[in-house]
């Protein structure tokens, strides 16, 4: 039996396009990339036992995969490729991918999992990005933003409920999916879980990416830094 891998985020767009894979196809397990200084996702910040408890209310197996705090492309692809490997020994040989519009990475993505003999699949590839918001609101997907990018949205867009209220607040030049990176998500609620996944909102944080270190914003960083909002398990 072909066993389909899913390229878990913990945000909406990947619960959006792993609930239409799902509809086609059974998905086996999910994979994360992990900061294992911090035992936080990637870039989302989200905490690894809030990622835990995501997996068990989807009833997805998940697999991690720890990269170092300072993460160069060579390290990330050394121990993406070392996992994949080791799941093609389970019967892996498909992955799916939450992707809308970037074709770079789209490409990257192709091209990379194929050399190592997988099949790639893209549910929301080239869909439109306002349609695919609103269809997650209408569909009960309940989802938080979790960090924004400090140069395009303010610490007020951090912590807060995607709905219709959000979409409308969000400025011109910000994707309704936040493709570009202008912000992330966690995904806690809807359709395809078994229960709602409970959390307190910590406090708000500015860290500049070039050092992941917590700063005061101020005109010299800002367009380097992004506004973290900690939850917490409860």
């Amino acid at each position: 039996m072909k066993k389909t891998l899913f390229s878990w985020s913990s945000g909406k767009d990947a619960t959006l396009a792993y609930y239409y894979l799902k509809q086609q196809q059974e998905v086996h397990a999910l994979f994360t990339t992990i900061n294992s200084a911090y035992q936080r996702v990637s870039m989302h910040g989200l905490r690894h036992t809030l990622l835990t408890q995501q997996a068990q209310a989807l009833n997805t197996p998940l697999i991690t995969v720890n990269l170092p705090q300072h993460t160069t492309m060579a390290s990330y692809n050394k121990a993406m490729k070392k996992c994949l490997k080791e799941q093609q020994t389970k019967g892996f040989t498909q992955c799916g991918f939450g992707d809308i519009f970037l074709e770079d990475l789209k490409e990257y993505r192709e091209k990379f999992f194929s050399k190592l003999g997988y099949i790639t699949h893209f549910p929301l590839w080239k869909k439109d990005t306002k349609a695919l918001a609103q269809e997650l609101i209408s569909l009960g997907f309940k989802a938080i933003t979790i960090c924004v990018k400090a140069d395009v949205l303010g610490s007020e867009f951090v912590g807060r409920n995607v709905d219709d209220e959000f979409l409308r607040a969000l400025p011109p030049n910000v994707d309704p999916c936040g493709e570009n990176g202008e912000f992330h998500t966690f995904c806690y609620d809807g359709p395809i879980f078994n229960k709602p996944i409970p959390f307190a909102i910590g406090k708000t944080v500015f860290r500049d990416y070039r050092t992941t270190q917590e700063t005061l914003p101020t005109k010299e960083n800002l367009p380097y830094g992004f506004w973290y909002c900690d939850l917490k398990p409860v």
